[in-house]
């Protein structure tokens, strides 16, 4: 199931950087088109739309690679049962919210198939598929929280926790690798 997963998260944060190329190449095209006359209908939206899905795809595979913003410098400060009953209400927190927002992501997807709704621009596409990259997203998110709260609640230490650096040049190397 790790392995699973895992390259759940992997796939998804490829599929985050996919959409980040895009992103790029659809606003070079277009800056460069310019000059040529050639202009993509609907380009702002598709590059918008590709930023959306860039956001929520990468948040799972940040959040199980200990880059996401978390509340460390608290939890820090604490060590045995009291740090593990903070792990386990912040990361009841956490999967509450992100959970909910799930859920009504995954309801305004299906609303907007249901009731057939279009984008509003130069391209009548339904909307549903631009919003999967949104929902399949946070459902990963959802995901890798509720297994990383099961994992604190069976006594295991966080995935995404790092070891303490313990030298300082690792506090560099970690920075330079993790382009702070």
């Amino acid at each position: 199931m790790r392995l699973i997963l895992d390259r759940l998260y992997l796939w998804a944060g490829y599929a985050a950087g996919l959409f980040l190329v895009t992103i790029f190449l659809l606003m070079m095209i277009m800056s460069a088109g310019r000059q040529f006359g050639l202009n993509i209908p609907a380009g702002d939206e598709f590059a918008a739309w590709a930023m959306a899905a860039t956001a929520f795809l990468g948040l799972a595979h940040t959040f199980k690679s200990g880059e996401m913003i978390r509340v460390g410098i608290l939890i820090d400060r604490f060590t045995g049962l009291t740090r593990r009953l903070i792990e386990i209400v912040s990361g009841s927190l956490g999967l509450a919210f992100t959970a909910y927002f799930t859920w009504f992501a995954c309801k305004l997807v299906y609303d907007s198939y249901r009731l057939n709704d279009l984008a509003n621009g130069v391209l009548a596409i339904p909307l549903w598929i631009p919003q999967l990259g949104f929902a399949g997203g946070l459902v990963i998110l959802t995901i890798a929280f509720l297994e990383e709260f099961v994992r604190v609640l069976l006594g295991y230490k966080p995935g995404y926790e790092k070891e303490p650096p313990k030298t300082a040049e690792e506090v560099v190397e970690r920075a330079m690798s993790s382009a702070v």
